[in-house]
């Protein structure tokens, strides 16, 4: 080796050393002053000889130039949700499934060697880090579980994420864990956003998303992310436990809480230990999570569709405080629909300020008894959706004051309508401004058209200069009009021009989500292209014959039908398909004589409708269970429905399955139908 190039590794092995030693260890050995003699050092030799930069270097943490978009890479290995358990007793029943699914499979003899894990469930976001000889080549986010986003150039920004693992290692392994936002550094970095006239984060798990997916790495460095380990893929050890010390030597971070116990009691000791210890972390964590100790029982277990059996996230109390609603304001929606959303006096829960709560329909502020001025309860749902839950009525003075349903719209002043569904109320008017502009944000969703940088703030600014009013206008959009626009420079209006022009080719469920028809989601976007398979069948489409559509109901039957009759509507799609806008066929698949898609489960033959806030699930996680099991989803409630699924905040449709005698549901009974016909 050459002398620069001797002196140049001399000192990117020192630089990492003392790297991890002052963020891993918290443990410096050189002052600051020192590292920085060293680091302008290794910086001058890269400079004489960019041909000999080593990748583990230092200066490659914010050393890529900013990219275009993110690259979607399937995952090797799925990374798999956690079932929730929400209190004690649903700790030790994970415990007995746990028990009762070894005897069932034959292996009762070798419980005596069960055991489990305890750590801490960060509220982050998952990220996966692929190492080849040791040296960081890949770095994923979990995305839909199947396949996530490239963010190696931003993921090398942090530092307690070794470029080159330490000790010895796997030729290629697989390291697992959870970029958090210490809560020091997400309230510098709000305050400092709030000065630059910018919108706080909500919390921080919102602000390492948004920091994870900024294009340019430079900005991702400064925010301050941290990584903590949970698990390894492509290391052979007997236990998890093992797993994680691997993992410490190699120079990852790792739960400053771990707890090994033998005993489902001592599982329950560790819970009640790490809520009372919740506080004094200085990151945001909602829960702990339990893992079957030995490797030897994880491969017995195995994995349902999308969570392992021998773990479980054993999720921590609601946070709760008072403060005072101060009034109700109304917004808008892509469908016209007018949300009542609770504005907050600002209150701590649980880390996070909350100034807004929504209150979801109009019904429900009746329902609570609501009054303007009230002390509320506020509570932070899964330690992510606050919410308000009831006002403290000894807390009235008088002073208090009912809260008066509109009228009219609060954005265009067109004359509101109810909704089938009584709960709901609605603006009529299809050109209101405050629908175009969240038909926009909908149409560009990743799920949808997937036009990266056209977020909220985006559309807001394209819409207050005129440059766009629907979404067919977006594909007239110039690289000159963007660069005229405030902060908007050459490459990033170039970016959102590309962006834009790749969305042109869309395939058929995409584009019916991403129309916005009311009551249309991805499911339903979905069966609408499977049974159809082209644009024009389903633009001719009848009522009667959506209805006959499994996962179709009437109310969904009819609000499809109405928007493909409207004449707007039809105009925009033609406007879309003159621009340029390429809608892909779809594949028919074949149906069964009862009209189910072919297959078999517990549910085959039942049609749910979901409903409310479930314990454990989200709802597209419900929906993919009660569909992996056989079951058809519809989204709403009619004569053919089998069962409603109805958890927290319940509404109008809870009420239409009573009046129609539909079977109700909890998340309880509907795992214990699946429980009775397959684990």
């Amino acid at each position: 080796m050459s002398g620069y190039r001797e002196n140049m590794a001399t000192l990117v092995k020192q630089l990492n050393e003392h790297g991890y030693r002052y963020y891993v260890l918290a443990q410096p050995t050189i002052s600051d002053a020192e590292y920085d003699r060293k680091y302008r050092e290794l910086e001058v030799l890269e400079r004489a000889h960019p041909d000999a930069i080593f990748a583990d270097s230092p200066t490659q943490r914010v050393g890529a130039s900013p990219v275009a978009g993110f690259q979607t890479v399937r995952h090797r290995e799925p990374m798999l949700s956690l079932n929730n358990a929400m209190n004690e007793g649903e700790i030790r029943e994970f415990h007995e499934q746990v028990l009762r699914f070894l005897e069932r499979e034959g292996a009762s003899e070798v419980i005596t060697a069960l055991s489990y894990t305890v750590e801490l469930k960060f509220d982050g976001i998952a990220l996966s880090l692929t190492y080849e000889d040791g040296l960081l080549v890949q770095a994923l986010t979990r995305g839909d579980g199947e396949s996530g986003e490239q963010v190696l150039a931003q993921v090398k920004t942090v530092r307690t994420i070794p470029l080159r693992l330490r000790g010895e290692f796997p030729e290629r392994l697989e390291v697992r864990g959870e970029v958090v936002l210490p809560r020091e550094h997400f309230e510098r970095l709000n305050n400092q956003r709030v000065a630059a006239g910018e919108p706080p984060f909500a919390n921080p798990r919102n602000a390492a998303a948004g920091s994870l997916r900024q294009l340019d790495p430079s900005i991702t460095a400064q925010r301050k992310l941290a990584f903590f380990a949970y698990g390894v893929i492509g290391v052979a050890e007997q236990g998890h436990n093992a797993i994680l010390a691997h993992a410490r030597e190699w120079g990852f971070l790792i739960s400053p809480f771990i707890r090994t116990q033998l005993t489902i009691e001592g599982v329950v000791k560790a819970f009640g230990e790490a809520t009372a210890l919740r506080a004094t972390f200085p990151f945001d964590i909602d829960g702990i999570v339990i893992k079957v100790d030995p490797t030897s029982l994880q491969a017995i277990l195995g994995t349902r569709q999308r969570s392992p059996r021998w773990a479980v996230a054993g999720k921590f109390p609601p946070v709760e405080e008072h403060t005072v609603l101060r009034d109700i304001s109304l917004q808008v929606g892509r469908t016209g629909v007018l949300t009542p959303v609770a504005v907050l006096d600002p209150i701590r829960v649980g880390g996070v300020t909350v100034s807004r709560a929504t209150l979801h329909n109009f019904d429900e502020i009746e329902r609570k008894g609501l009054l303007i001025g009230d002390t509320v309860v506020v509570r932070r749902q899964g330690d992510v959706i606050p919410a308000v839950i009831a006002p403290v009525v000894a807390a009235r003075n008088g002073d208090e004051r009912h809260f008066i349903p509109p009228s009219n719209c609060p954005v265009c002043g067109s004359g509101i309508i109810r909704d089938r569904e009584a709960a709901a109320m609605r603006c009529p008017n299809r050109l209101c401004s405050a629908q175009s502009s969240a038909r926009i944000i909908h149409y560009a969703k990743r799920e949808a058209a997937d036009i990266s940088g056209l977020g909220e703030k985006m559309v807001a600014l394209l819409m207050e200069h005129g440059l766009v009013s629907d979404v067919s206008s977006l594909y007239d959009l110039t690289i000159a009009q963007l660069e005229a626009l405030p902060r908007m420079g050459q490459q990033s209006s170039g970016n959102l021009v590309t962006a834009i022009e790749k969305s042109k080719t869309i395939s058929l469920e995409r584009f019916i989500f991403a129309l916005g028809i009311r009551h249309v989601g991805e499911r339903t976007a979905q069966a609408l292209a499977t049974h159809y398979g082209s644009l024009q069948k389903v633009r001719d489409a009848t009522v009667d014959e959506l209805i006959s559509i499994p996962d179709i109901g009437e109310e969904t039957a009819f609000a499809i039908s109405e928007f493909l009759s409207d004449p707007s509507e039809r105009e925009l799609i033609d406007r879309l398909l003159s621009r340029g806008v390429q809608v892909q066929e779809s594949e028919r698949v074949s149906r069964t004589s009862e009209g189910e898609t072919a297959g078999g489960g517990a549910l085959k033959g039942l049609t749910f409708v979901v409903t409310g806030s479930l314990p454990s699930f989200t709802r597209t996680e419900v929906e993919r269970f009660i569909q992996h099991h056989g079951g058809t989803v519809s989204s709403s409630v009619s004569k053919r429905t089998s069962y409603l699924v109805a958890g927290d905040e319940a509404g109008s449709k809870l009420k239409k399955a009573e009046a129609l005698g539909v079977s109700v549901l909890n998340e309880a009974g509907l795992r214990a139908m699946v429980e009775r016909g397959e684990y």
